[in-house]
């Protein structure tokens, strides 16, 4: 794929971006390239090739799924400054 001087202004008028005239030209091709590269990318055959999260493999350490007893909400609530019915009370902030 191309990419013409006028893209690369569009582009950089997209992003923000205050690009010299004179700069436009040697982006349009560093753009080219790196689309040519990618395009490459898309050639290669990944049909059995498995996907991956990481480079290494690791296992992520799992704890088991227990139910705890909970129950302490009066406990929790106990030093709250302003609690009802065994939550935090806080002031209104939007009125």
């Amino acid at each position: 794929m191309s990419v013409d001087k006028e893209t690369v202004r569009r582009i950089a008028r997209l992003a923000r971006i205050d690009e010299p005239e004179g700069n436009l030209a040697s982006l349009a091709d560093e753009l080219s390239t790196i689309l040519t590269w990618v395009e490459q990318l898309g050639e290669v055959d990944t049909d059995h090739v498995a996907p991956m999260t990481s480079a290494v493999q690791s296992k992520l350490p799992r704890r088991e799924d227990v139910v705890s007893d909970g129950g302490y909400a009066a406990d929790i609530v106990k030093n709250a400054p302003d609690a009802q019915d065994q939550f935090f009370r806080v002031p209104k902030v939007v009125e």
